[in-house]
């Protein structure tokens, strides 16, 4: 019947059968959390039995493949092999989020209104907090835009220095929820697809405005200036989100068949 089939389409995904080695995955990291575990502890034996949890030996092998895809076990075989507890990496956790968002790309405005929110927070909590060596690492990073671009991909380069300069602050920071989500809206842009074509226009002025922000938040972040660092990041973030529509809007015109951004 179409009203069946209609509203069998329209089931949420969530509420769907789970596919049985999914649920032993989940029913094993669920013991990982409870008894404390941490990277490197080798997985009780009992645990990765497949009596323990009545399935078969293939079921169970999917769910410890299932573990090891999402980054929280690894095996090792031979003489005190075993399944071990893995240390997630931040940029594993990153490109996992960013290819959940390749298909559905978030807008411009989207992303510039979380980070506008984001980063003046980031930049005020490293104000007099970073050693000399994150500040010279910071200023390494701004002096590879210092100099006038001689090509168009120098320029594209220059361009993705600046937004190592966001993911270095990100990194800096004591918060660390806070700088994974200031590194991940980063990798957005990096990977959105408007982004990128802006990215590779040439613009001789952008250089010198990011450059004029990158300097003045990093003397408000070494004087210790909480206020000033916030108040230089929150401009920064309001100019750069205005260019960014601004060039993605004459970049739809001129393409109308890509849609809105």
């Amino acid at each position: 019947m179409p009203g069946q089939d209609e509203s069998i389409a329209t089931v949420p995904a969530v509420t769907r059968r789970r596919k049985r080695p999914d649920t032993v995955a989940d029913q094993i990291r669920e013991r990982i959390i409870e008894n404390g575990l941490v990277p490197g502890d080798r997985l009780p034996h009992q645990w990765i039995e497949p009596e323990t949890w009545h399935v078969s030996r293939g079921t169970l092998r999917e769910a410890l493949k299932v573990l090891e895809s999402q980054g929280l076990t690894h095996s090792k075989t031979g003489p005190g092999g075993g399944v071990f507890v893995s240390s997630i990496e931040s940029e594993h956790a990153i490109r996992l989020l960013d290819n959940l968002f390749l298909q559905r790309q978030p807008s411009i405005a989207d992303i510039y209104s979380i980070r506008k929110e984001l980063e003046p927070v980031l930049a005020a909590s490293l104000a007099g907090k970073l050693t000399p060596a994150a500040l010279s690492l910071l200023q390494a990073t701004v002096r590879l835009y210092e100099d006038e671009p001689t090509t168009t991909e120098e320029e594209y380069r220059q361009r993705m220095a600046e937004l190592d300069f966001h993911d270095e602050l990100a990194r800096l920071s004591q918060n660390q929820l806070l700088g994974f989500l200031c590194r991940f809206l980063v990798s957005l842009l990096r990977d959105t697809a408007v982004c990128r074509d802006i990215y590779q226009q040439h613009n001789p002025a952008l250089r010198e405005t990011g450059l004029h922000y990158q300097v003045a938040l990093l003397r408000a972040i070494k004087a210790g200036d909480a206020d000033r660092a916030c108040a230089v990041m929150r401009n920064h973030m309001i100019a750069a989100e205005a260019y960014m529509l601004e060039r993605a809007e004459i970049r739809r015109r001129r393409e109308p068949n890509l849609g809105a951004v």
